[in-house]
């Protein structure tokens, strides 16, 4: 049983991208060029809620990691190790990379 259309999008492409379309479109087998479209559209949509609902799956989720970007912890003395670590790395390169050059 098809579901009824209700609704309607308009795009507009180059007359390649057309082609390009339909041509996918009669090698996949699909009766109409729209059909093909809306079967790619929603498996494209599927597939980035479904990748979206792995990394946060709650809006809890959603809450914690958004207070964590706008409300960072200050760094513990792990983080800070690693960062003078990182600039020392940063900095011995900058170094060599002079030499070089000379």
């Amino acid at each position: 049983m098809k579901t009824p259309i209700k609704d309607r999008i308009d795009v507009r492409i180059s007359k390649e991208h057309k082609e390009l379309i339909k041509y996918a479109s009669e090698l996949s087998g699909f009766k109409s060029l729209s059909e093909f479209i809306v079967f790619c559209v929603k498996t494209e949509a599927n597939k980035i809620i479904m990748e979206n609902n792995q990394i946060l799956r709650t809006i809890e989720d959603k809450k914690i990691f958004v207070n964590a970007i706008l409300n960072p912890p200050a760094p513990n003395a792990n983080l800070i190790k690693a960062m003078q670590n990182y600039q020392k790395f940063i900095n011995d390169n900058e170094i060599s990379d002079h030499q070089v050059a000379e």
